[in-house]
């Protein structure tokens, strides 16, 4: 009895044994299922070597943010193309366009009545300066108005004054925020007084018989006002959406919730504010606009192409690190593992780094427009653009094929990085938002990296927080090694892939299948 129990237990042992075994080799599959030594030297180079933390402090905290049109963003791209110079990369400036030239000077916003009081705010894109001395004037609020009228009689008493243009908040904490602490009647009653108040405002701006908040601010300034003040808060503690300026002549400047709201208050309730105005700024005329493109030659299909794209410049309220330092450091992170480990590519590996996407798309589109011989020859494009997060999401941008190929490509990526990413085939084509949208327009496989947002459209999208510390490194680590496996895989492929476009759904308004997105002309001259 003894012996048959050992005899047993030694089959069942060895069946444990072989199942763990055969689970081990699954996993190893799954994690690399290739076997292949150029995606190996890939993923070791990217892991023991990574230059992401070198590259991100020399873009982000030497150069700064890259806004169209300044020196900065003229910094960026010599950068860049000494970098992949450096790299043994060859690149280049392509010039496609002019811009406004407009240099950022030191911003001082004072309270200096009823009382003292620095306040947190900055100058807007491309506003006009204020002198040395700065301006000084009261505040003033856009009061009730009951038509066109009362507010052009209103508009009289703004001369020297210094006018706030924007709703101020009622509260300044996140909705998350309280979500967790309030009461179910006090969260209920801040919400519709809330909506209450920004319905009264909407109702009180289109009294003014102005559509928009540019055409008000232009008004304004007309009417002799000495400076604008706004602010866009991003719904998130210490955020502010920073966009650019609508005048032409006086300052525009941008105050935090919190100061603005303080203002504000101090205005409505009589205590006539005053505030001192130093926004110092350069208008630099009319400057360049450039892509900066570089290339490792292929070899046996030299003139097909795989593309990586990422969009270079940014709004300059922060140091535009996660929109699109981060895609900028992704991409060429990814080139430089190519160029070190896969230095002779079947076809020719192409990254743009676009300028102006933030105005439209335009480097890209540009770059579409002037380049028409290599679109049909382009084997796929991967662009990234949205946060310092993981890719989450790839879709098959609305090509009937794009699963086989993008498919086959995906399942050589660690599964470690791939089990993170939700496919979706075909998908639909997207119509703007993003540098791939250009390349889709005209018929070019073009898929869009899309990434886990870490609260991105509150804190960081164009926003003053949009700095170096909010970046995640080992997310970043891990899009550069799936960019450059796809870029490998998309080079290596025997044949070019389809384009072949899905039939798009039926549009409920017309009847009739929508529309695949039509090619549009870059701005080339903006500002």
């Amino acid at each position: 009895i003894i012996t048959d129990r050992i005899a047993i237990m030694k089959q069942q042992l060895f069946f444990l044994f072989t199942l763990c075994c055969i689970q081990h080799a699954i996993w190893a599959q799954q994690t690399n299922p290739t076997k292949d030594p150029i995606i190996d030297a890939l993923i070791n180079e990217a892991e023991t070597n990574s230059q992401l933390k070198t590259l991100a402090h020399q873009l982000l905290d030497k150069i700064g943010p890259r806004l169209t049109g300044t020196p900065q963003m003229k910094k960026a791209h010599d950068w860049a193309v000494a970098t992949y110079t450096q790299w043994g990369i060859p690149a280049e400036l392509q010039q496609w366009g002019t811009w406004k030239g407009w240099s950022r000077g030191i911003t001082h916003i004072d309270l200096i009545h009823p009382r003292i009081q620095s306040l947190r705010g900055t100058q807007l894109a491309w506003s006009p300066s204020t002198s040395k001395k700065g301006v000084t004037g009261e505040v003033v609020i856009i009061p009730k108005i009951k038509d066109s009228i009362s507010f052009s009689r209103w508009l009289t008493s703004v001369k020297g004054k210094i006018v706030l243009i924007s709703r101020p908040e009622k509260t300044g904490r996140p909705d998350y925020n309280w979500e967790e602490f309030a009461t179910p009647a006090s969260l209920e009653k801040m919400k519709a007084e809330r909506s209450e108040h920004q319905q009264a405002w909407r109702e009180n701006m289109r009294n003014t018989g102005y559509r928009s908040t540019r055409e008000r601010a232009k008004a304004i300034e007309a009417a002799g006002a000495a400076a604008i003040v706004s602010s866009y808060w991003s719904k998130g503690f210490g955020a502010n959406k920073i966009f650019s300026a609508y005048t032409e002549k006086i300052p525009t400047v941008e105050l935090s919730l919190e100061d603005y709201g303080m203002v504000y208050r101090l205005a409505e309730n009589g205590a006539q504010p005053q505030l001192k105005i130093t926004a110092l700024s350069e208008d630099l005329g009319r400057v360049p606009t450039f892509n900066t493109i570089a290339q490792i030659p292929g070899t046996t299909k030299a003139d097909e192409y795989v593309v990586l794209s990422a969009h270079f410049d940014s709004w300059d309220g922060g140091t535009g690190a996660t929109d699109n330092g981060t895609g900028t450091l992704v991409m060429m992170e990814a080139m430089r593992l190519l160029k070190k480990v896969y230095p002779n590519p079947k076809r020719t590996l192409l990254v743009g780094h676009w300028e102006a996407e933030e105005q439209g798309l335009n480097g890209s589109r540009a770059f579409v427009a002037d380049h028409p011989e290599i679109l049909p020859k382009i084997q796929a494009v991967f662009n990234q653009d949205n946060g310092t997060g993981r890719v989450v999401k790839i879709t098959g941008s609305g090509f009937v094929d794009a699963y086989d190929y993008l498919g086959d490509w995906l399942s050589a990526v660690p599964g470690t990085i791939r089990e993170e990413i939700d496919t979706e085939f075909p998908g639909m084509p997207s119509r703007g938002g993003t540098d791939h949208a250009s390349f889709l327009a005209a018929g070019v496989p073009a898929f869009n990296l899309s990434a886990l947002n870490w609260w991105y459209w509150n804190y960081t999208w164009h926003t003053n927080l949009d700095t170096y510390d909010k970046i995640v490194f080992d997310d970043l680590r891990s899009n550069a090694i799936l960019t450059a496996i796809l870029a490998y895989k998309a080079s290596e492929a025997p044949e070019k892939v389809s384009n072949t476009k899905r039939v798009m759904p039926v549009d409920p308004k017309t009847g009739a299948p929508r529309p695949w997105p039509n090619v549009r002309k870059p701005r080339r001259s903006g500002g």
